[in-house]
């Protein structure tokens, strides 16, 4: 009996021993992993490098040289100056062909050439932008490749508002916007102010969208909303797309679109007048005026005020100069007098869209400086341009109205409360 009791005494404190060494190492390997935790929460938080890419390539891995290209400078000229062979140039605009025109490289525009860190600086990859937002990368890694490439945009929502002291341009100077603004409203309402006619105090506001590339502006323009003030009226631009074309409209609805636009180039100077007598300053003599003379620079685009059919297009000595005379239906001819030039392509029978450049102010023919001299026939018999009665395009439709008054509300409120 004494002995049976050892041995249970015996096999208790084994069990107990057991049961300490099994704690002990649970402890220790509990231990162990809180600690391999640690190691990993540390491995976890170091810092990664950030790797910075331009055109996709990773700039930090090369030394990068930007330059403009010069007149008269080709891709031939510019590799050969970063240490390319004849033969390497060659195989290059192989690679091109289908992808890029290397004839089309211009002076004024950016290039970026990546050469390696070492002593050598061989060249890797040559980058040509064609704009700001295209570019072409030249891939000088062993078999060459070319490809195209976007740089990412930005659009940014701004506002502005003013009012007219002298012009449309000079009021978006004065409200810090840019003046090529003015240009994208002239177009939007030209159908329906006449901006040659501008009133002090006339009053324009404008909610917009502007393009951004790297953080710098790009004169590319969306109008969200505008109005303008002008002559006690108050005319509004909303967009709204509309059979898959988005037009501009009034607060009724109404396309701003006509069949007319209301001047045939963007605003400048009204310098004469539709009269039946008008002193000529090359003739020195009263005679009618069956038009109106816009002053502008030379060189100035020229726009077809509406669809039309080139009938005429030559040259008057004694008379009109350089001009052209575009038939727009069965009742209406216009007629753009003193051009330094016309519209390349532009010829007796060409058909012309509305808006489209068919040449380009001057002071050819009887003339005392650069403008243009355009006149507006109604079957056959001269009119006053600045009268001429145009159509608007298709409203909103009856199915599309009320999505368009919920857009046309929110917009004016916005408009109204700047």
């Amino acid at each position: 009996m004494n002995k049976q009791k050892k041995i249970v005494l015996a096999l208790v404190a084994v069990a107990v021993v057991l049961v300490a060494v099994l704690t002990v190492n649970n402890y220790r390997s509990m231990e162990s992993e809180e600690q391999s935790l640690d190691e990993v929460e540390v491995t976890d938080s170091a810092e990664v490098e950030e790797i910075t890419y331009k055109y996709g390539i990773p700039v930090d891995k090369y030394n990068v040289k930007y330059g403009i290209v010069k007149p008269n400078q080709n891709l031939s000229f510019i590799l050969s100056d970063h240490g390319l062979s004849s033969q390497n140039i060659h195989d290059l605009n192989v690679k091109t062909e289908g992808v890029f025109d290397v004839r089309k490289i211009r002076s004024g525009r950016a290039y970026a050439m990546f050469t390696s860190k070492d002593s050598l600086a061989t060249p890797k990859f040559f980058v040509y932008e064609e704009d700001p937002k295209s570019y072409v990368v030249f891939d000088l890694r062993g078999e060459y490749k070319v490809t195209r490439g976007q740089n990412p945009v930005e659009w940014r929502t701004k506002e502005a508002k003013g009012k007219i002291n002298s012009s449309l341009w000079v009021a978006m100077q004065d409200c810090n916007t840019s003046p090529q603004l003015a240009i994208v409203l002239s177009h939007i309402f030209g159908w329906t102010i006449d901006f040659f006619g501008l009133q002090k105090e006339d009053e324009f506001r404008v909610i917009y969208e502007q393009e951004y590339v790297d953080g710098n502006a790009l004169q590319n323009f969306h109008v969200l909303a505008a109005s303008f003030r002008a002559s006690d009226s108050t005319y509004y631009a909303i967009p709204f797309t509309q059979d898959g074309e988005e037009l501009y409209y009034n607060e009724k609805g109404n396309s701003l679109e006509g069949a007319f636009l209301k001047a045939p180039l963007d605003f400048y100077r009204i310098s004469s007048r539709f009269t039946n007598s008008r002193y000529h300053p090359v003739l020195k003599r009263y005679r009618a005026h069956h038009g109106v003379d816009y002053a502008a620079p030379t060189g100035t685009p020229v726009y077809a005020i509406g669809n039309g059919k080139v009938i005429a297009k030559g040259y008057q000595a004694n008379g009109g100069g350089n001009y052209v005379k575009i038939k727009h239906n069965g009742v209406y001819t216009t007629t753009y007098m003193h051009l330094s030039r016309f519209a390349k392509g532009l010829k007796v029978g060409s058909t012309v869209k509305q808006k489209e450049v068919i040449g380009y102010v001057g002071s050819t023919g009887l003339s005392t400086g650069p403008h243009l001299d355009f006149r507006v026939f109604e079957n056959g018999k001269p009119i006053n341009p600045l009268t001429i009665k145009s159509q608007p395009k298709k409203p909103v439709s009856q199915q599309n109205m009320a999505a368009y008054t919920v857009l046309r509300d929110s917009l004016m409120n916005r408009l109204q409360g700047m």
